[in-house]
């Protein structure tokens, strides 16, 4: 259950909120950047995994690089106090401003996905009288066994560049002037749980396209294997801070090239999905001949990954649990928002305490993918932040 100080105080606030604990964030933070001293891994946050400027300003103070896949998010970047050397920029469709907006704060790298890319960000880099950093990013093959929409490795994605382009990629890279290549890039997908089978695979493939890479005549000084590494939407409190170390011990006892080369990883979800829950009201219960509807005033725009791609989310009514002790009986519920649309459900067939109007309800392990694909979609008014401290200091 959703670890309150004060139901009182929380329970006054106007829903719908994403509601973040401060403290399991700060705890998240401090797990990892200890991790990557120990095992000399650089940590770069995947800020569109949530790019709440209070949560950025969090990381960046940790010391923690950015990965962006934005002009703007490299604006928040460093706004929010990250160095523009820690700032990594991939995407498949930088445009020509977003790539002129990199190179005028100097970021550490571009996460090139195309040949095409290159030769603009060259051509752009001229035109600026100036060098951009580039490493490519190479499809490895490997199927990650997650959702289809958030599988990335594999040959057939719009993602990175296939190892059968390598050769014109290269040398695109020899013959400009203007750019300075880094090392090689890797990403299979996200929301994995498997961390030594996949992981250790994507490092031992990782190896191959490094000597594959440096046997064309180029020198791979930074190897970065993405981000991937899943949390635990099923008991978020038993598992609140995803297994970084095992992440990490996975990759250096199997990426035997490490020595001498930078190695990066980006997570996104396993920094920041635990901390965040879509707290909304019960407005209607209604009752039906096959199924009983709780209608809530949070909505898929709001948090849409169960309309996009089915995800789910623990569902906890906190009423039932702080104010009455869990005394009534369990119902089954389809949870569902006001939005006018069929996908706008939440969990179908969940047991829940019986529930009623007015009943806080909170949607757990969603500080990530939540607020940062919400919309005003119905001209619904966006979720609000709320910190866990905040609400402390106001009693």
């Amino acid at each position: 259950m959703l670890d309150l100080t004060s139901f009182e105080a929380f329970s006054s606030l106007k829903t719908p909120f994403y509601y973040y604990d401060a403290a399991l964030l700060k705890r998240t933070i401090s797990y990892v950047s200890k991790m990557s001293r120990k095992y000399g891994i650089e940590v770069h946050y995947a800020i569109k995994a949530n790019p709440e400027e209070r949560i950025l300003r969090m990381i960046s103070s940790s010391g923690l690089g950015a990965d962006c896949v934005s002009g703007n998010e490299i604006v928040r970047a460093i706004r929010c106090g990250f160095k523009p050397s820690s700032i990594l920029f991939a995407g498949v469709g930088k445009t020509d401003r977003e790539i002129r907006t990199a190179l005028r704060v100097g970021i550490g790298a571009f996460n090139c996905e195309s040949v095409q890319e290159l030769k603009i960000i060259s051509s752009v880099a001229e035109k600026m009288r100036t060098v951009a950093p580039v490493s490519l990013r190479i499809n490895p093959g490997i199927d990650a066994h997650t959702h289809k929409y958030i599988t990335t490795g594999l040959q057939e994605n719009k993602f990175g560049i296939d190892p059968v382009d390598l050769d014109e990629a290269v040398e695109v890279i020899k013959s400009s002037g203007w750019l300075d290549f880094k090392g090689v890039q890797f990403h299979i997908g996200s929301q994995i749980l498997g961390i030594k089978e996949i992981f250790s695979l994507e490092c031992r493939r990782a190896a191959e396209l490094v000597s594959l890479v440096e046997s064309k005549g180029l020198h791979v000084s930074s190897i970065d294997l993405g981000g991937g590494l899943g949390a635990d939407y099923d008991e978020p409190d038993e598992n609140p801070i995803p297994d970084f170390g095992e992440w990490f011990k996975t990759i250096v006892e199997n990426l035997p090239c490490m020595e001498g080369r930078t190695i990066q990883v980006e997570p996104g979800r396993a920094l920041v999905a635990q901390c965040g829950s879509l707290i909304a009201r019960v407005i209607y219960i209604k009752p039906g001949s096959v199924r009983n509807f709780m209608i809530l005033d949070g909505g898929m725009n709001d948090l849409i990954r169960p309309a996009l791609y089915g995800a789910w989310h623990k569902i906890e009514n906190l009423s039932a649990h702080y104010l009455r002790g869990n005394d009534e009986k369990d119902t089954v519920y389809d949870v569902v928002g006001p939005v006018c649309e069929s996908a706008d459900v939440f969990g179908t067939d969940r047991l829940l305490r019986e529930s009623f109007r007015g009943d806080l309800i909170a949607i757990r392990s969603a500080g990530a993918y939540g607020a940062a694909m919400s919309s005003s979609y119905n001209l619904r008014t966006r979720a609000r932040a709320v910190y866990s401290d905040e609400i402390t200091k106001s009693r």
